[in-house]
């Protein structure tokens, strides 16, 4: 219980408090956690400890805020992604036993901006296909993520092949096969419309993951933008010693 004389921090016993209340089973997956103003009058804090013991687990992926609703218990910890393999969303939640699914959010075929086309290696009349998804596992919004492919490699593309694996339908219906990417990870914050489609308060840090992805013999084949809700996902990397 809360104990004002202990050494650890009074924001750390209120993340250990809501935490046993999920293990005891007091709070289940779903449930709404008391608001910050009945945590504040429980355990006579300020706010602002109060918010850093409930961030910790959000960003932990322990707990979960929809804006305008409150927080919620997730019922799961952070997915992890590794970083060392060349696989797609779909790939990954199928792995981990989640149901895998996409909102297409905007398709077309395009002159793609400088900025992709550079990353790309295209001429200025080449044209890309440019897909806009919301990527879902179990329903819930886990990234956004945008795809710029050289229309002359995917002749006739569809939007309906949105819904699945672009990897896996791009291989199979072209004879098109990845060998490797360039990848960079960094912080971000989302913008309102960002927000609102990942189901987060606007500002909240995302993962920003660039990656350019090429053919053996060293054609691009996309590039892809996501970003990743901080708190749903970490990612992973081993680093062997030379």
């Amino acid at each position: 219980m809360f104990d004002r004389r202990s050494p650890v921090p009074m924001y750390y016993q209120i993340e250990k408090y809501i935490e046993d209340l999920i293990e005891n089973k007091n709070l289940k997956q779903g449930d709404r956690i008391p608001s910050e103003h009945e945590l504040t009058e429980k355990f006579q804090v300020s706010r602002m400890t109060v918010r850093q013991a409930v961030m910790d687990l959000v960003n932990a992926g322990i707990l979960l805020r929809r804006k305008g609703k409150g927080t919620f218990v997730s019922g799961q910890r952070k997915i992890e992604k590794s970083l060392n393999g060349l696989n797609g969303f779909t790939e990954d939640m199928i792995n981990r036993g989640m149901k895998p699914d996409s909102r297409l959010l905007d398709f077309q075929k395009m002159r793609p901006p400088a900025a992709v086309r550079k990353r790309l290696s295209l001429e200025d009349e080449e044209e890309v296909y440019a897909i806009k998804r919301t990527r879902l596992a179990d329903d819930l919004p886990m990234a956004i993520e945008t795809t710029f492919i050289p229309a002359a490699l995917v002749p006739n593309l569809s939007s309906g092949a949105s819904n699945q694996s672009l990897y896996d339908y791009i291989e199979k219906k072209y004879g098109l096969i990845l060998d490797h990417a360039d990848q960079s990870l960094e912080a971000a914050l989302v913008t309102a419309e960002e927000a609102a489609i990942l189901e987060v308060p606007k500002g909240s840090p995302v993962l920003l993951i660039e990656r350019c992805s090429y053919l053996a013999g060293g054609k691009a084949l996309e590039y892809t933008r996501s970003l990743y809700r901080a708190d749903r996902y970490k990612f992973m990397i081993r680093l062997p010693r030379k």
